[in-house]
């Protein structure tokens, strides 16, 4: 049994066939977890869609209404990069929901995850690059409504940048971006974030992991969060279709775990949704999913042990 709870429900899978984005990626992670005896059933928690309310004070009305009623232009579909359908859009109000779920429940327990969301792409105008709705950013400012946070940090570690979040939260002091990502590739235009660490091409284990320890000691210097959305993307995966960066499973379960280890040393609660990840092996992008539940596991047993 795990000491906090895992936000997962069966709709995330959107059943896409052959397509780049593995959407069953979820449903494998949450079966890979029973089956390793990671987790059990009662680990698990199913959200509730988000409301639109919820998302509204993220998105515009316009895009929401488009959204909601399949009036979206040819065009913005083909932003999406994924077939848009009533389906889709009932799984990225449950992801965004479930990114609430968990953060009410890291806010409880120290610690959560939602195994899907970090659609970090997604712009309060339109979505793009397989992201429709900010289900980090609905879920940051429903915290902030409810009273819950003030402050709030979004630590991404996709292989590409976080374009949607900094735009979101561009100029807002309340919560500090970073994202660290391969400069030449997507998206092409890259809205400051609050920190932006802009890696080379082919950039590997021990030097991602220096860099990556350099800047998250900094951000925690210049900003106290009350919460860390981690942004976990699979994607700096050597073998990743997507990405040009040359990590390996090892070199990314350090990445977690550093993540884990500054905010548990900063007693902050940390909330996981599990980003991006087109290894050619989906059963690859699974274990990198799962190693990051497992760090989060080993972070929260050094702060109950250490109370």
């Amino acid at each position: 049994m795990l000491p906090f709870k895992l936000i997962y429900h069966e709709r995330y899978d959107l059943n896409l066939g052959d397509h780049v984005f593995p959407s069953q990626k979820y449903r494998l992670v949450y079966e890979e977890l029973l089956r390793r005896g990671i987790a059990d059933a009662g680990d698990f928690l199913a959200p509730a869609p988000a409301t639109d309310e919820d998302v509204l004070r993220v998105h515009r009305s316009d895009y929401v209404r488009k959204l909601k009623t399949g009036s979206l232009s040819y065009a913005e579909v083909q932003q999406l990069e994924i077939p848009y359908s009533k389906v889709l859009i009932e799984a990225c109000w449950l992801a965004a929901g479930g990114s609430i779920l968990a953060g009410q429940c890291a806010l409880r327990d120290g610690w959560s995850a939602n195994i899907g969301g970090g659609f970090h792409h997604a712009c309060p105008d339109h979505g793009e690059g397989f992201c429709v709705i900010h289900d980090v950013a609905v879920a940051i400012r429903r915290l902030q409504f409810d009273g819950a946070i003030e402050r709030a940090m979004v630590v991404d570690a996709d292989v590409h940048h976080g374009n949607g979040t900094a735009t979101i939260f561009g100029g807002d002091d309340d919560v500090f971006t970073l994202s660290i990502h391969q400069l030449h590739n997507y998206p092409f235009v890259k809205p400051p974030s609050t920190m932006d660490i802009n890696l080379p091409d082919g950039v590997g284990d021990v030097d991602y992991l220096a860099i990556l320890e350099k800047h998250l000691h900094t951000a925690f210097s210049d900003f106290s969060p009350q919460i860390v959305f981690y942004i976990a993307g699979a994607d700096p995966y050597r073998e990743d279709q997507l990405g040009g960066l040359a990590l390996t499973m090892e070199g990314l379960g350090k990445r977690d775990a550093l993540v884990m280890e500054y905010a548990r040393s900063n007693r902050c609660p940390v909330v996981i949704t599990q980003a991006g990840g087109y290894a050619r092996r989906v059963q690859d992008t699974v274990a990198i999913h799962v190693g990051t539940i497992l760090a989060a596991r080993d972070a929260a047993g050094k702060r109950a042990a250490r109370g």
